[in-house]
């Protein structure tokens, strides 16, 4: 990066991809503004990343539109003129056919991984617009780039990020804004335990007989994609563990 005061914002940094995230900007001397709803676990990262950048934390749901644009609003003018925004906020709620479907887990991977990411962009964009620069990230999934059983709605949300960041990417480029989406396969985080709410032997068993990526991986991908030169825009990158050929296709042990 042309210089080591970047200011990136990143949703979801409490854990997984986006805690690795903030781990590795922070040693790379990215100030950080991290967002997530568990205000502890956002103070125990404070204090652990605060040795190396300066970090501000904001506590809210991205699901409710008010509390995003409120915490936004409240930025001290230090962190005010945000570089880099890590749209990394995103959940799986159930794994049923879709006449068996949850309407509630519905509702919230929509809230959370469409209307989330559109609030918190809708916050932020304008600011990165006025200065004539920025780079945004939407971390989406390969089930934006297919759709597999009993994952439907997950798919659909994540077909919709994928919608989402090349529509930003065409709105934002007169701008010198760059707009790219890292989709990753298979990532051993919370995720699964949040899919099958708390079941952690069911989690667990995702993961098994095969080596997954780990938030680390995606972490370092970011980490290049946003420190390319500043004519370099990576717009659409897809990766997997080697073992993965598709959602429903692996090479276990």
């Amino acid at each position: 990066m042309e210089k080591k005061n970047k200011i990136a914002f990143i949703t979801g940094a409490t854990s997984g991809i986006g805690e690795a995230t903030a781990k590795l900007f922070a040693s790379n001397g990215i100030q950080l503004i991290l967002c997530g709803r568990r205000k502890e676990r956002l103070e125990a990262l404070k204090k652990e990343l605060g040795t190396k950048t300066e970090v501000h934390i904001l506590s809210f749901d991205i699901r409710n539109k008010k509390e995003v644009f409120e915490a936004i609003t409240s930025l001290p003018k230090e962190f005010s003129e945000i570089d880099i925004l890590i749209n990394n906020a995103g959940n799986a709620h159930g794994l049923e056919p879709i006449d068996e479907g949850d309407t509630d887990d519905w509702d919230s991977m929509i809230d959370i991984n469409v209307k989330g990411l559109l609030y918190v962009s809708k916050a932020i964009v304008p600011r990165m617009v006025t200065k004539k620069s920025g780079h945004i990230i939407n971390i989406g999934s390969t089930a934006a780039k297919e759709v597999y059983p009993n994952g439907g709605i997950y798919c659909a949300t994540k077909h919709a990020v994928d919608a989402i960041n090349q529509g930003m990417r065409i709105d934002l480029h007169k701008h010198g804004i760059r707009v790219g989406a890292v989709h990753p396969g298979l990532v051993e985080t919370e995720f699964s335990k949040v899919r099958f709410k708390g079941d952690e032997n069911r989690a667990e068993n995702v993961y098994k007989g095969f080596e997954p990526l780990r938030p680390e991986d995606i972490a370092d991908i970011v980490y290049f994609v946003v420190t390319r030169p500043y004519y370099v825009n990576i717009t659409d990158l897809v990766v997997v563990p080697i073992a993965q050929a598709t959602a429903t296709i692996l090479t276990k042990e």
